[in-house]
């Protein structure tokens, strides 16, 4: 009942939520059955440009929502790690950014609830960082699926992805904590 009162945007998010258990179990099997990597691959870029497809809607047709501002980005977060955990597990990419990633990911979370409960109370939307960190996490995760097809290329473009993710993921961190530090000042 509550999905069917929920607007366009938010249902896209919530089915990108949906797809992160899909995603993960197909993942654990792409060993096993080969072009399997392709299914896994081709539901996270669905999934993904759902992200970009909810923020268009949402704003287009003035659907902005504090549900869409929070949950938006928690799904685009689950999404991104879960995949990269299951990546590390597979050996298939280093620990070192993943953690640098989910640490981003966790204390921007975090900085998001205090700005929320300080006196601006104010709901942080993603920044312009924010966003490019999203679109090139999206884009190395893909390619880090599809890491079978991307050998063939000879430059070494999947190292130089993820150095560029992690790199933005921890700049836009940043960001954050600088243009609410007035929030922090409260506790």
């Amino acid at each position: 009942m509550i999905v069917k009162k929920m607007n366009l945007p938010n249902k896209l998010t919530l089915l990108r939520v949906l797809c992160i258990p899909l995603i993960l179990v197909l993942m654990y099997f792409t060993d096993k059955v080969d072009w399997l990597r392709y299914i896994v691959a081709l539901l996270f870029v669905g999934a993904s440009f759902t992200d970009m497809l909810d923020g268009k809607i949402a704003r287009k047709n003035n659907l902005v929502t504090d549900f869409g501002k929070l949950m938006d980005p928690l799904a685009d977060k689950a999404l991104v790690i879960t995949v990269l955990i299951v990546l590390v597990e597979q050996g298939r990419l280093s620990a070192i950014p993943v953690m640098l990633i989910v640490f981003r990911e966790l204390a921007v979370t975090g900085l998001r609830a205090v700005v929320a409960a300080s006196k601006i109370k104010k709901v942080v939307a993603a920044s312009i960082w924010g966003k490019a960190k999203t679109v090139v996490q999206m884009i190395t995760v893909t390619m880090l699926l599809l890491d079978n097809i991307m050998a063939i290329i000879p430059l070494p473009i999947i190292p130089i992805m993820v150095i560029a993710m992690t790199a933005l993921t921890v700049i836009s961190g940043v960001e954050y904590f600088v243009q609410y530090k007035e929030c922090l000042s409260d506790y």
